[in-house]
């Protein structure tokens, strides 16, 4: 099962119990999108393929819809890469690397070849299962998290301007000043010709829960309380449909992206 999709509208989409790759583990995943309060159009996409076992949420930036066209392409490549490699001898790391890696190319290649996207990019967060194993690759500042048993950790780091300065030291005052500039982020896809994606390797049991989001999501909610809003859920669709109205709540300045897939 394979989807891409430009991530628009309140419809959750879900599927589940397919094999992953021929190991005999299977996932559920459920994806929600909204454009948000202020926002007239949707720059995030998702992609997913759960025979692959690979899921990706992208947020797209620049001008004149280059945004959506930078996050749609950063999850078509990502995930025809993948699939070209994984039959090769390289780690599972190695190869969703090397997938973020040509996908990071060919996206800078489309916007030096169309002026009228010059300058577009896009965060990236992607997870890969293979076994009782889960990769994890990111650039920018959409996010992975990881629940067990009512525990929530954020498990990416963002590559922007106030997490890099907050982890010099930055606190109180000073990180109040620095809100303004939250979007201002550091690394992202198609932005120059190589790119350094984060990634992160961990084993996984039935009942584990991943989450992937745009900072539309994250920015009002922090591992303790998507905890709190997923306890004793046991619909991926409902919780998706929670963790966007968090966002809604708060104000929604951005387009939301939420995908959950659960390890069965």
């Amino acid at each position: 099962m394979s989807t891409n999709e430009i991530a628009r509208g309140e419809e959750v989409h879900s599927h589940r119990d397919a094999s992953v790759q021929g190991s005999g583990v299977g996932v559920e995943v459920a994806v929600l999108s909204d454009v948000g309060r202020t926002r007239s159009a949707n720059e995030d996409s998702f992609g997913y393929d759960l025979e692959l076992g690979l899921f990706v949420v992208c947020d797209g930036m620049g001008g004149m819809a280059a945004g959506e066209v930078a996050s749609r392409a950063a999850v078509d490549q990502l995930m025809l890469h993948y699939e070209e490699l994984r039959s090769s001898e390289a780690s599972l790391e190695e190869q969703v690397r090397e997938a973020i890696l040509r996908a990071n190319r060919d996206v800078w290649q489309t916007s030096r070849e169309n002026h009228h996207l010059r300058g577009m990019g896009t965060t990236l967060v992607a997870a890969c299962v293979q076994g009782n194993h889960i990769v994890i690759g990111n650039v920018g500042d959409s996010r992975a998290y990881f629940l067990r048993e009512g525990s929530c950790v954020q498990v990416t780091r963002d590559h922007s301007y106030v997490a890099e300065q907050i982890a010099r030291g930055a606190t109180g005052q000073a990180q109040l000043a620095l809100s303004s500039l939250r979007q201002w982020i550091t690394r992202a896809v198609g932005v120059e010709k190589k790119v350094q994606p984060d990634m992160f390797l961990a084993e996984v049991k039935v009942g584990d829960i991943v989450l992937l989001a745009s900072d539309g999501l994250t920015r009002y909610a922090e591992a303790e309380v998507i905890a709190q809003r997923l306890s004793g859920m046991t619909s991926l669709a409902e919780a998706c449909r929670r963790l966007v109205d968090l966002a809604l709540e708060g104000g929604a300045e951005d387009n939301i992206t939420c995908l959950l897939l659960r390890i069965l």
